[in-house]
């Protein structure tokens, strides 16, 4: 299944508050936190208010997914047990961290696949999984066919900067004095990776809250690279995603022109001094598909 994957919030699980403004936010998909952003000894609390949450909250049309954590953690089968049984009917994806080999994947496909039939659940749950290490990039291609639940790969820039030794304190920052782009191969070798297996590919979070310009310079890039979206850590980075990430209306006008020129003439042909072909038209209908439209659509 493709849904949309602009704009990813997530937040704390066990926060009433937060959980809530993200359930009315303009987010496409909210996730529900319950490994980095809970304190060791407060696992247990966040998972059981993040079921009375999710039972009382209306998410709208939004994905709503559960990041738990990491396989092989005393907590990550506690995470699945909890939350299936009770609120499975509700949840659309479980994220999945640090996941660097087939296995990982393997032992949340299959204990999702006993729980949901143990519940009498008949909507399966998705799987999104975060590549934050340099064995999960290596892994890359054996991960996207692990599960035929999986539905996103989602790049970890936080925990890829400390698995690479890299001086970085801000998560998804720019590299400083690096000439280039630090971030450039693994986000580029993850979405061809992801295209290849029909795929979605999402950046993660740009942690500088306050920082709009380099966040947009961030979506600006990941977007140029063809990626779905952006992970969001505050509702005030939600625009700037949603924007970014959403096609111009100069890119769908052009595109429209494109494929009527194509339609009109047939073959290769001339528009405002640029030749546009079948190659040409499968861009153009790649941008209306971002934005949710049919080739056909005004």
């Amino acid at each position: 299944m493709t849904r949309a994957r602009r704009s990813v919030l997530i937040c704390p699980g066990g926060n009433p508050r937060m959980v809530a403004k993200a359930a009315t936010s303009p987010a496409d998909e909210v996730i529900l936190d319950l490994e980095d952003a809970i304190a060791p000894n407060g696992k247990d609390f966040a998972r059981s208010e993040l079921v009375r949450l999710v039972e009382s909250i209306d998410f709208g049309n939004r994905t709503l997914a559960v990041r738990v954590n990491r396989v092989g953690s005393a907590e990550a089968l506690l995470d699945l047990l909890t939350l299936v049984p009770r609120i499975g009917r509700r949840l659309d994806c479980v994220v999945v961290p640090k996941v660097s080999s087939v296995a990982e994947v393997g032992f949340v496909h299959h204990c999702l696949a006993s729980l949901e039939a143990e519940a009498g659940l008949e909507r399966p749950i998705g799987i999104e999984i975060q590549i934050e290490d340099p064995a999960g990039l290596e892994a890359l291609s054996a991960l996207a066919t692990a599960s035929p639940r999986l539905e996103s790969l989602i790049f970890g820039p936080g925990d890829f900067a400390a698995a690479m030794g890299m001086p970085q304190l801000s998560i998804g920052g720019t590299g400083g004095e690096y000439p280039g782009d630090i971030w450039h191969y693994p986000l580029f070798a993850i979405a061809v990776v992801a295209r290849a297996h029909g795929l979605q590919v999402i950046d993660g979070p740009y942690s500088q809250i306050q920082d709009l310009a380099g966040l947009e310079r961030a979506c600006q890039r990941g977007a140029a690279l063809g990626l779905d979206g952006k992970w969001a850590i505050h509702p005030s980075q939600l625009e700037s995603v949603n924007r970014i990430f959403s096609p111009t209306s100069a890119q769908l006008e052009r595109a429209r022109a494109v494929l009527e020129r194509i339609r009109s003439q047939g073959g290769a042909s001339g528009l405002e001094g640029e030749m546009v072909d079948e190659a040409t038209r499968r861009m153009a209908e790649a941008i209306l598909s971002r934005a949710g439209l049919a080739p056909g659509e005004a």
